[in-house]
């Protein structure tokens, strides 16, 4: 019997000393929570040991990382906005994988100064599109964030990051849904 429930795996993709990456993905994890119908799995790129360095043999951090990857219906990427671009060590997490994300679709939650984040979220785009994967139109993002969030991890406009955060989560469950059906009746063509 197949389950309703999508898998979605939350990645934090910057690994920095006082990064701000944490404070959002568990503010929208909470969001996505509350949302109903999805098992979350919170992946934080600072915890899972993968190397800078990638080689034709995968290290046991990138064997244990893949079913996690393997396993989730959908991707949510957090990224912050590092010099225009999104941080190298999320650009390492998503080379080290092809299959994993394949026919899969992906939503990006991003952050930064002036420009939000908008930046790393479009050049995520194109990556992702390399990678087979369906990036979802709609973002979150949170321009000068540092300012956008109380003491307590939660948005200052928290009915405005509420209504971004509901609006994405609607199309990435859509959008899970379809391409699970359709891997499940046909295999990916190459």
């Amino acid at each position: 019997m197949k389950t309703d429930t999508l898998r979605v795996a939350i990645i934090i993709g910057s690994t920095r000393a006082q990064r701000f990456g944490p404070t959002v993905a568990e503010w929208f994890h909470g969001h996505a929570a509350a949302h109903g119908g999805l098992d979350l799995d919170l992946i934080d790129l600072a915890h899972t040991g993968l190397s800078d360095v990638l080689t034709d043999d995968p290290d046991s951090a990138v064997l244990a990382l893949a079913p996690r990857l393997a396993q989730a219906d959908a991707f949510v990427v957090v990224s912050p906005e590092y010099n225009h671009g999104y941080p190298a060590p999320l650009k390492t997490a998503i080379d080290c994988y092809v299959e994993e994300w394949k026919a899969k679709p992906v939503a990006i939650v991003c952050y930064g100064g002036i420009s939000g984040g908008l930046r790393a979220a479009e050049q995520l785009r194109q990556v992702f599109g390399e990678l087979h994967a369906v990036t979802i139109r709609d973002t979150v993002s949170f321009h000068n964030c540092w300012n956008k969030f109380d003491d307590a991890g939660q948005p200052l406009d928290l009915a405005g990051a509420g209504a971004a955060a509901t609006a994405l989560l609607n199309q990435l469950t859509w959008w899970a849904r379809a391409l699970r059906d359709a891997r499940g009746a046909r295999p990916y063509p190459l």
